[in-house]
């Protein structure tokens, strides 16, 4: 009788053990989705503000439409990436994908901006200048929000990778997360932008 109470408690005690790591694996897996909802609300906005901005340089800017609408297609693909992120912020290669078409994104506003320069008229476009101003808040708050996704998958990636956790993540099909990377530490920053 005694091994019977025995043998229980220790079942008992293996069960909680595992549901304890079973359950810190899944609320890091949810810190991850929390913190691509961040990402998400700021990106979206960040998006939102590229049609403005390339309707304000379309009067101005009529013979460089090729760059206007390399912004617009960057900007299409990014908006596609983010939704198929979204959908599963975890899978590795949906973030890159987005990593990917947000690093296009910059690039495309870049050549715009440089080419903006070159027209002191639109430079002093009050909706120009509006514009660039939310997109240049907007791209700190994205900044801030990488950093807390990607602090996010780093604590679940270390939950799923330690001894014996990494025992049970594999064995309940926890699989490591992509962190949102920008490959070009030149681009880590945030556009600068200057109207005045």
């Amino acid at each position: 009788m005694m091994v019977m109470v025995a043998l229980l408690v220790v079942a008992a005690l293996v069960v909680m053990f595992v549901v304890g790591i079973f359950n810190s694996l899944v609320s890091a897996r949810n810190r991850i989705k929390n913190a691509f909802d961040q990402i998400d609300v700021q990106l979206t906005r960040r998006y939102d503000l590229i049609p403005n901005l390339v309707e304000t340089a379309k009067g101005y800017l009529a013979h460089e439409r090729e760059t206007l609408e390399a912004v617009v297609r960057a900007r299409n693909a990014a908006v596609s990436g983010l939704a198929a992120a979204k959908a599963d912020p975890g899978n590795a290669d949906k973030i890159q994908a987005l990593g990917g078409a947000d690093q296009a994104l910059t690039g495309a506003l870049g050549r715009l901006l440089a080419v903006v320069e070159a027209y002191p008229d639109l430079k002093a476009n009050q909706n120009m200048m509006q514009v660039s101003e939310e997109l240049t808040s907007t791209e700190n708050k994205v900044a801030f929000s990488r950093q807390s996704f990607n602090d996010a998958v780093m604590n679940y990636n270390n939950a799923c990778q330690v001894f014996p956790n990494n025992i049970l993540a594999g064995a309940f099909g926890f699989q490591p997360a992509e962190m949102l990377q920008i490959e070009d530490p030149a681009k880590r920053e945030a556009p600068k932008v200057s109207f005045r």
